[in-house]
């Protein structure tokens, strides 16, 4: 008997199945493969792309300003909330462990957070938890770099503080999940992108192939789609955020590099080379931001370009070239969820906006899980 293409057993019979293409995805399949060669591994990408926060993220490779840590620490507790930063620690240290920094796009100019006069107090806090992260790092993280705004040209009434992190990157979004798409390939990882999970049923997944579905079968699967997991398993706590990014046109002779952080990381910008990029504003509309739908909030928008007309670039003219958003995943604590909601499925999902930190090193973990059952 003669068999379609996606009828066929050996096309859709494998492993592993990973659905999701994203960071976490790719990293879990890279993972595998390196444990055990032999593995036929299958990933599932519902665009033709990756669509979520992998590739519309805004290429920090940072761990948390410290305000948002302090923050973390009054909501998780202390540590908890060092052990999240060593998670993200360990991912980025994972992730350039497998490239090189020419092939992610890496830069380490180091980062800032910048405090309002509200937040000054805040450098009290400095030295003590420099303390607590001493056996994570080994140096102290965050120095007081308030004598250096007036250098970057920022809107001198608007800042009363700034603190600044050495061990902060950053990295090329497209470059980075390049390599990482590129090397799950060497490996032997099959990749089909415009292929939507639709339903995950025992150990079968039933994905959307134009008017019909087809059904793939695997030993073990791993959901890696993030703010995108509820549409497979709704009874996971977590919530989709979405983050608003724009980027100018060249500005000759800019005056700041590295990676910023303002209002406990709910606002962040960067140099792309002479570009600005900046992002955030979702605590303005939080509930408006719950969505998992691509677009523009108009509100987030003209706020994000009062903050570059009057504190980041208060004498120097500007065109926005692009705008873009990126879904995240949320829930009431960040750490991640790492668990098996059947005995066929294991999910890594809920990245509180670190994808980037986390990715490499929840692949790792997919791994471990999958191969030790």
């Amino acid at each position: 008997m003669n068999l379609s293409f996606w009828e066929s057993e050996s096309f859709l019979t494998y492993d592993v199945v990973i659905i999701g293409a994203g960071i976490t995805g790719l990293s879990s399949a890279i993972s595998l493969l390196e444990k055990e060669p032999n593995l036929h591994v299958l990933i599932l990408e519902k665009s033709i792309f990756p669509s979520g926060a992998s590739t519309k993220n805004a290429g920090f490779a940072c761990f948390g300003s410290l305000t948002e840590l302090l923050e973390d620490q009054e909501n998780m507790g202390i540590e908890e909330s060092l052990n999240l930063v060593q998670m993200r620690w360990e991912g980025l240290q994972k992730l350039r462990s497998r490239f090189t920094d020419i092939e992610l796009g890496f830069q380490q100019f180091g980062g800032y957070e910048l405090l309002r006069e509200s937040e000054v107090h805040f450098l009290d806090k400095m030295d003590a938890l420099n303390k607590q992260l001493a056996p994570i790092f080994n140096t102290s993280v965050f120095l007081n770099a308030t004598n250096k705004i007036d250098s970057f040209g920022f809107q001198k009434s608007s800042f009363s503080g700034m603190i600044f992190n050495p061990l902060e990157g950053q990295i090329d979004t497209g470059k980075t999940l390049s390599a990482l798409w590129k090397r799950a390939n060497l490996l032997g990882a099959k990749i089909l992108t415009g292929t939507k999970a639709k339903s995950i049923k025992g150990n079968e997944i039933t994905v959307e192939n134009g008017s019909q579905n087809v059904v793939f079968s695997a030993k073990k699967i791993a959901v890696c789609t993030n703010a995108f997991t509820k549409e497979l398993f709704p009874e996971l706590q977590l919530v989709p955020g979405r983050g608003q990014v724009l980027i100018t046109q060249p500005i000759p002779n800019l005056k700041f590099q590295g990676t910023f952080h303002m209002e406990a990381g709910y606002y962040y910008f960067r140099n792309v080379g002479n570009r600005v990029l900046l992002g955030g504003g979702r605590n303005l509309d939080m509930l408006g931001e719950e969505t998992t739908e691509q677009g523009i909030n108009k509100r987030i928008e003209k706020h994000l370009i009062h903050i570059l007309k009057t504190e980041l670039l208060p004498i120097t003219s500007f065109e926005i070239d692009q705008q873009w958003s990126g879904i995240m995943a949320f829930g009431e604590v960040k750490k991640p969820i790492l668990e098996w909601v059947s005995p066929h499925t294991f999910v890594a999902v809920r990245l509180g906006g670190m994808g980037m930190a986390l990715g490499s090193l929840l692949g790792e973990r997919v791994s471990t899980e999958i191969l030790s059952s």
